[in-house]
């Protein structure tokens, strides 16, 4: 797990190997210490030699300045290969959640992925500094301690030499019980911040139907279940500062005892305990660190195994093999014996069957009830779902065939949500032509009936737009996304619905600028309103994710029911 996530220190790696050697040095002059503080009581003391105590105490002195300037240092450097570590992890993890096909997207909630590019991640960040400094600095205090109060006393080291074992079994066994509490814990917050995104993105439906007692009471009872699920946890990581508490007194309390009894017998000099009981402690604050570095290895553990998840993820679309020189040449679109399932079960088919040509340049109107899989099918040319069976032609090419950002660039798509980003309408628009001109944003605009409320506005085109464009209406925002669309100058105009929030006179002017301004681009219109695609060159009715019929407005009429009682239907409304 650990080497899959150490290329994301990029250039803080020479942070991570300098901290470890500061920590080495920092700890080789604090081993010394209690040793020269048992010359200067058992020789400078015991002799009565002032020069002998000054000059030994200078040297501690110094041992100690220079043990604090490299514990400085260690700090610093690892703090510094922490954050840069944690940067590193966020950037690989939005770069991989970049490259995600529509299917790896469903496997992961949005709020999940946000809580592993926050929470784990700053988790993950404290692990590495501590993993870093103090399992380093431990380990050796422990060590070369040990090894130290054992050429003073090996007798008084069985008190210690026999806790650790204990002690270190006690530690295993409670984190084994913590990480999958920890791991449910996390669980919950996923669960706590897609509450949270719902509301704040739904924050209008709140206030309009007054629902902000409910959803007051929804955010109390998952905040409640994060710090049930916390303490759950934390209770069993909290026995280990206790458990360790005792043992490090005890260990005091046994080896004073000892050690007392010992000098009194002239088996122990009073300079040789008093380094000691210097070494002891530093060994059990070794253990107390260790304790503290195993909790917050423990929580971050649970955190770790989610940021991996993402990193393992296996791209579902690729396209390594793809030819880097093929281009798509023309507006063709084959369907040829396609079948589809998002759960990649033969026997649960959300398309099946699907056979039909579109030319290059032909308007295609697509018309079938809810949940017929209208918008599974347009999704499938820009290759957002792959297919299970069957292949899709563009421009008389399988659409495998094309690097992902060649076939992409040549489809424009309107979904079925519009979204638009925070930054103003230009930038917006310019997210389908980054060098677009103003001529060009301008011709784009009064195609899809957008430039007139756009220079209403005070600022034009450099009105800032709020989240999700939260200060235009519907029809605003759908009119703003097929401008976006229009200035990709595309092969394929792909629009899902893209007219729903506008009135039928604006539709049928932005129909009419379809055919005039890209008469050469192949459109593909998903529509509920008949009206918006009774002119296009063929009408594809879909029914349960099949195709049900093929042919234009009148044919349809006077051949398919489906098509017919759709059209009867909405002319009653107008009636």
């Amino acid at each position: 797990m650990i080497k899959k996530l150490l290329p994301s220190l990029g250039e803080y790696k020479k942070h991570a190997v300098y901290t470890p050697l500061f920590v080495i040095i920092e700890v080789i002059l604090e081993i010394f210490i209690p040793f020269l503080m048992a010359k200067i009581i058992d020789v400078g003391i015991q002799n009565g030699d002032v020069n002998y105590i000054l000059k030994i105490g200078a040297l501690m002195v110094l041992m100690a300045l220079f043990s604090l300037l490299f514990g400085v240092l260690a700090g610093k450097f690892a703090a510094t290969a922490s954050v840069g570590f944690a940067k590193g992890l966020r950037r690989t993890l939005f770069e991989k959640i970049q490259m995600f096909s529509f299917a790896n997207l469903d496997r992961f909630s949005t709020a999940s992925l946000i809580t592993r590019l926050t929470t784990d991640i700053n988790h993950a960040q404290t692990a590495f500094q501590v993993s870093i400094r103090m399992l380093v600095r431990a380990p050796i205090m422990l060590i070369s301690a040990t090894f130290m109060a054992y050429t003073i006393n090996p007798r008084l080291c069985i008190i210690f030499l026999v806790a650790i074992p204990l002690l270190s079994t006690a530690l295993y066994l409670i984190g084994t019980r913590a990480f999958p509490l920890f791991r449910a814990m996390l669980k919950k917050y996923d669960n706590l911040n897609a509450m949270v995104q719902e509301n704040l993105i739904g924050i209008r439906v709140v206030k309009a139907f007054v629902r902000e007692n409910h959803e007051n009471e929804k955010f109390r009872q998952a905040a409640e279940a994060v710090r049930l699920a916390q303490l759950k946890a934390e209770k069993i990581m909290v026995l280990g500062m206790p458990l360790m508490q005792f043992v490090m007194y005890g260990c005091m309390i046994a080896i004073s005892w000892f050690g007392g009894n010992m000098i009194i017998r002239g088996e122990m000099l009073t300079g040789e305990l008093m380094s000691f009981i210097g070494y002891v402690t530093q060994i059990l604050v070794s253990l107390m660190m260790i304790t503290m570095a195993f909790v917050m290895i423990v929580i971050s553990r649970a955190s770790l195994t989610r940021i991996t998840e993402v990193i393992d993820e296996e791209i579902d679309i690729k396209d390594n093999t793809s030819d880097n020189n093929l281009t798509v040449e023309d507006g063709s679109v084959v369907f040829k014996n396609v079948n589809f399932s998002y759960s990649k079960n033969k026997d649960n088919l959300t398309l099946c069957d699907i056979d039909f040509e579109i030319k290059s340049g032909e308007t295609i109107g697509i018309i079938g009830g809810t949940g017929s899989a209208k918008t599974t099918l347009v999704q499938l040319i820009p290759r957002l779902y792959d297919v299970m069976d069957g292949k899709i032609l563009v421009g008389r090419h399988d659409v495998r065939d094309y690097k992902l950002d060649t076939l992409r660039d040549a489809v424009a798509m309107v979904l079925q949500k519009n979204v638009l980003f925070s930054g103003t309408i230009k930038e917006n628009l310019k997210w389908g032509n980054e060098n677009a001109t103003d001529e060009e944003i301008i011709e784009a605009c009064k195609a899809a009936q957008a430039y007139d409320f756009i220079v209403s506005f005070p600022d034009g085109f450099e009105t800032q737009l709020g989240q999700g464009g939260v200060n235009v209406s519907g029809g605003q925002k759908q009119r703003l996304t097929i401008a976006r669309a229009l200035l990709k100058k595309p092969k394929i105009l792909i629009l899902d619905d893209s007219t729903s929030a506008v009135d039928t006179a604006t539709d049928s002017k932005i129909r009419q600028a379809f055919t005039q301004k890209i008469s050469n681009t192949t459109t593909i219109i998903i529509a509920q309103r008949i009206s918006s695609v009774c002119d296009a060159d063929k009408i594809i009715v879909m029914d349960d994710g099949k195709i049900d019929a093929i042919g234009t407005h009148d044919e349809l009429l006077a051949t398919n029911s489906i098509y017919r009682e759709v059209y009867e239907s909405q002319q009653k409304g107008v009636a």
